[in-house]
């Protein structure tokens, strides 16, 4: 009921394991509530962590314990009265931080809370000491002394600072033993707590050794998964190549129907120009007989052309024969000419002559 909360945060505990001392086993599934809680009647401070119903983290801080940083978010400390080290993992860097921060400064209190109680207990040693240093001093005075009245005025002092003394040393004492009383409180709240985290602990163990058997078949089972896996992709290959012949099968599907329908409208073509063939052919023979027609004319032609070529040929050679027979005549025409006017001029020679 004393106890109360001074920080609070989250974070996944783990303790080393108690066999190898090495590796860190997890106490906690998730991240769990960590707090630092201050005990006001017994001026203490502990680390506690509760997990559903089971506690996993019940560890008094004393000025002995060192928190030490193991990477950027984790964090560790060692407690002898459990018999184990602690491990906490952060979710980030400034919660590990503040956590370590808090944790030297709940360190320096108890530090501090020590040291305050280690001066009382002093103190109270020193006076009873000094008590019982001088109530035999008093009791020698008073038997020295002779009368009564010697005793009386010699004694008076010492007894009011003997009672004063006496009372210090009763509350002292007082004081002591209800300290002790709290102690032994306290240390049977240890036992109960040790005897917790022992069954916590022993608990812990199974579940740890449960845990590696999950572990195991979730492994052998992570195995299987990942080899069937491999053989699925194996086969996904197959199929994607499968699929590309596919593809491939009805591209050229579709270009065959695509020719295929070509094909058919050819035909349909062919059919329909079949349908004119006769006609084609009777209009064939019509021609072809045009054509001999046409031949014959032409090679009747040809044989014209050839006797005109003949025709003019020879008509070119009389041509050419006239031609020459013209030139002597004409020749033979210009001497009688020229005899002619010969003959004119000496008929005219003969009539001026005459």
């Amino acid at each position: 009921m004393g106890e109360q909360p001074i920080f609070t945060t989250r974070a996944h505990v783990f303790q080393i394991d108690p066999n190898t001392k090495k590796n860190w086993v997890p106490a906690s599934k998730q991240a769990v509530t960590v707090s630092y809680f201050y005990d006001v009647t017994r001026n203490s401070y502990r680390i506690i962590s509760v997990d559903g119903a089971k506690v996993i983290i019940n560890s008094t801080i004393t000025p002995n314990m060192t928190f030490t940083k193991t990477s950027q978010k984790f964090g560790q400390w060692a407690d002898s009265r459990a018999n184990t080290v602690f491990g906490l993992g952060f979710s980030s860097e400034q919660q590990l931080t503040k956590f370590a921060e808090k944790f030297q400064e709940v360190k320096e209190a108890a530090k501090l809370a020590r040291d305050t109680s280690q001066e009382k207990i002093e103190t109270s040693s020193h006076h009873s000491q000094e008590s019982g240093r001088e109530t035999p001093s008093s009791t020698q005075a008073s038997s020295v002394n002779g009368t009564d009245d010697e005793k009386a005025s010699h004694a008076g002092p010492a007894d009011a600072h003997l009672k004063s003394e006496n009372d210090k040393l009763k509350t002292a004492l007082t004081q002591s033993a209800a300290n002790v009383k709290k102690w032994e409180i306290e240390l049977q709240t240890l036992r109960e707590s040790n005897a917790r985290l022992t069954a916590a602990l022993q608990e812990s163990a199974a579940s740890v050794e449960q845990w590696k058997r999950q572990f195991s078949i979730c492994r052998d089972e992570n195995d299987r998964l990942r080899n069937k896996i491999e053989e699925l992709e194996v086969k996904c290959g197959e199929v994607n190549r499968e699929k590309e012949k596919n593809t491939q099968l009805k591209r050229r599907i579709e270009e065959l129907e695509s020719e295929l329908r070509e094909k058919e409208t050819e035909l349909k073509d062919l059919r329909k120009q079949s349908e004119i063939i006769p006609q084609l052919m009777s209009e064939c023979e019509y021609v072809s007989e045009k054509l001999e027609a046409a031949e014959r004319d032409n090679q009747n032609l040809e044989d014209k052309v050839r006797s005109l070529k003949t025709d003019i040929e020879e008509s070119k050679f009389r041509q050419r024969h006239l031609k020459g027979e013209l030139k002597s005549f004409l020749e033979v025409l210009d001497g009688k000419i020229d005899d002619l006017h010969d003959f004119r001029r000496g008929l005219s020679k003969l009539g001026t002559d005459n």
